[in-house]
């Protein structure tokens, strides 16, 4: 009984806050509500009739929820979400005041754009910028204890028209892979689906830490990570973290975390501990991309709000810990129709399944042109501190299929020699008590950067605290370019199942180089990669570069999705965000150790000098006490010799205009100063009095929570 009445007020809090579909046939007219289902649904124009019915059902039952303020919701290029608060306050003439809201409120804000990130697209003294209402996403109520707010999902571009934003790109890959898609399933004579969209679940891992233990690293506060930290004792080996039991305090706070999201929408589905200490990860249900995109946007919002309430603080940061596993966000992909169907959904039988195979084949070919291009829209300056390392994909992009799935494509091509592909194989535990279990297509390869799961590919190279609005973009018009080449092939083609099978051995053979489903942590990977002809990107400023290059411009201009100005301005902050990161950090870790760090090392110096002269006073030798002297003195000196150079280095690269080579300066200069500076801080943490020590240390932080 308990548990029905939970269950029932589980699914009464689900959407409470969200003007979804079932709150738009409560409020608006039927006619009203059928136009906008063909906005939403057909991507048809939205006209000001329309829009103004829409604007005043949203605003009374915004206002009967609480609100008194609106706000155009949007994803610049700085890795946030920004608003701009405006009442629903109208005055009258004779003094008093309405709740207004109009249709031209509701389509479209002005926004300065000026402070915005633009890559060289607007100048400072051109401030103007505009919002525009993206319908496909429903408004929502944000709500603390400062009020209720709508937010209105929009999109953000220049006076000019050039998208400033993460949303934008995302639509308009949506609206050309759908186009592709439609065009390859018409040719398979499936006239009945209207709608393809990537569905997209993007898993979130983050770390939380004790809100009074924070704020007494420096480092943390500016640049959300640690600059200093010597190993503890112990790390991860153990694995006695991963799936443990909660404790209270983070339970409560994961408990308050699903139901702020259930409220406004989101499916907020598992939640568990993760690898490492303090770390954990949540996981919605798939949903269409672009919305995706804002929920974890929202997700991201919610562990940032809800932790401070509970006197945590969450660390989105992919490497805010040394020594243990970075927090990704793994972006689960695949293909969904209006009328159900997983088009990467294998069936019963792969070889039967031509069109299923026609989609995965557009996906390998996708990866293995494009993989630069899916490697940039992972890269940033945090998550180059977590690829490559305890539990995070190496930085080539290679597609784990699993043996089945190789199989059948190896038998295809014409290859001999491989295990015939067996649908329904089972696992007998030999416990009579427990029943048999039938086994998904493919193993999961924790190893892989693009991995095949059955019915869904996973990117596990983006990073936890980035946008997965660009990386789906990305992935929607490759993708969209392979089904563009194998419809034109099938539509010239005389025999389609001949030519089917033509196509599935062409890829294989041109493309296949990008099948990996070994051990991509294992030392000889990169090696064989490079064999295969497979990019190795291992950077951001590396990365940042392909965005420019004529394949990129050809590709994404092709389908509409970026201009060619767009792409050299994302170019341009992207290495504007990499080196403005880097210098916060250098500059941050110089004041720490002026600080911080060398005046406590100084006192613990001091008393071991009285202590050797104290020692000495009663006619007995202090050796160990002037070793250890000794090697601190060393280490000080070698400590202030080594920030000096930092800062020197940092206030030149500073005072660089060309943005590529700020970036590059501080990649191959700030972060090899700032190793050396680290390795020395944490050599003298680790023998200096605890007492002394002027920070909290690993042990402190990752088992105080």
């Amino acid at each position: 009984m308990e548990d029905s009445i939970r269950d029932c007020k589980l699914c009464d809090i689900f959407g409470t806050h969200v003007f979804d579909d079932r709150v738009m046939q409560e409020r608006l007219p039927e006619e009203t509500y059928r136009e906008l289902k063909k906005v939403i649904d057909e991507g048809r124009m939205l006209d000001a009739k329309l829009a103004e019915v829409v604007a005043n059902a949203m605003k009374d039952w915004a206002v009967a929820m609480g609100a008194t303020h609106y706000t155009h919701w949007f994803q610049p290029l700085n890795g946030c979400t920004a608003e701009k608060y405006e009442s629903f306050m109208s005055t009258t003439s004779g003094g008093g005041a309405i709740m207004e809201f109009s249709g031209k409120m509701l389509i479209k804000g002005e926004s300065d754009a000026s402070s915005f990130p633009s890559g060289g697209l607007r100048c400072t003294f051109e401030a103007r910028g505009y919002t525009m209402w993206d319908p496909t996403s429903p408004a929502f109520l944000k709500e603390d204890k400062s009020g209720v707010t709508l937010c209105i999902p929009t999109a953000f571009c220049s006076y000019n028209g050039d998208s400033l934003d993460e949303k934008t790109p995302l639509l308009r890959a949506a609206r050309a892979l759908e186009k592709e898609a439609l065009r390859l399933l018409r040719l398979f004579g499936d006239h009945q689906v209207r709608h393809v969209r990537a569905a997209v679940g993007a898993e979130q891992e983050y770390f939380l830490i004790d809100l009074e233990t924070y704020q007494k690293r420096e480092d943390l506060k500016l640049c959300g990570r640690t600059l200093f930290g010597a190993r503890p004792p112990k790390c991860q080996e153990l694995d006695d973290h991963y799936y443990a039991s909660l404790n209270e305090r983070v339970s409560l706070f994961m408990k308050e975390i699903d139901e702020e999201l259930w409220s406004m929408g989101v499916s907020a589905k598992t939640k568990h501990n993760e690898a490492a200490p303090c770390q954990h990860e949540l996981a919605p249900i798939f949903t269409v991309d672009n919305i995706s995109a804002d929920q974890n946007q929202l997700m991201m919002e919610t562990l940032h709000r809800v932790a401070l309430r509970h006197r945590l603080v969450c660390l989105l940061h992919e490497k805010p810990f040394a020594y243990v596993n970075g927090s990704g966000k793994h972006n689960n992909w695949s293909l969904m129709t209006d009328n159900g169907q997983n088009l990467l959904e294998p069936g019963d039988n792969p070889y039967d399944n031509a069109k299923f195979l026609m989609f995965l084949c557009a996906v390998i070919r996708a990866i293995d042109l494009y993989a630069p291009l899916l490697r940039t829209a992972a890269s940033s300056a945090g998550n180059d501190q977590r690829l490559g390392g305890y539990e995070a994909p190496p930085s080539i992009v290679s597609i784990c299929l699993g043996d089945s799935m190789l199989s059948v494509l190896k038998r295809l091509a014409g290859e001999s020699g491989e295990e015939e592909y067996q649908s329904g194989a089972v696992v007998d535990f030999g416990i009579p008590s427990l029943p048999q279990l039938q086994v998904d297509a493919t193993d999961r390869n924790r190893t892989s950067p693009f991995a095949f799961t059955g019915s869904k590919f996973e990117f596990r190279m983006l990073g936890s605290s980035m946008s997965v609005s660009w990386v789906n973009a990305t992935l929607n018009t490759m993708v969209a370019e392979s089904l563009d080449w194998i419809s034109e092939r099938l539509e010239n083609c005389r025999d389609f199942d001949g030519e089917i099978v033509k196509i599935i051995k062409e890829i294989y053979l041109k493309h296949g180089k990008v099948i990996y489903n070994g051990n991509s942590y294992a030392p000889e990977w990169p090696a064989e990669a490079a064999k295969r002809g497979l990019p190795c990107i291992s950077d951001t400023v590396s990365a940042a570069k392909i965005l420019t290059h004529q394949r990129a411009i050809d590709l994404f201009s092709r389908y509409h999705v970026c201009r060619e100005s767009e792409l050299r301005a994302r170019e341009e902050v992207m290495l504007e965000r990499y080196s403005k990161h880097l210098l916060i950090e250098a500059n941050t870790m110089v004041r720490m150790v002026n600080r911080e760090i060398y005046p406590a090392v100084m006192r613990y110096a001091t008393e071991l000098a009285q202590s050797i002269t104290a020692v000495r006073a009663h006619q007995y030798t202090a050796k160990s006490q002037e070793q250890r002297l000794e090697f601190i003195s060393r280490k000080l000196d070698e400590l202030d010799s080594a920030v000096i150079e930092l800062g020197q280095i940092a206030e030149r690269i500073a005072a660089l205009q060309e943005m590529e080579q700020r970036a590059i300066q501080c990649r191959d200069q700030i972060l090899p100063a700032m190793n050396k500076i680290r390795a020395i801080a944490d050599a003298l943490e680790v023998i200096v009095d605890k007492k002394i020590w002027p920070i909290p240390t690993y042990e402190e932080i990752l088992y105080n929570v």
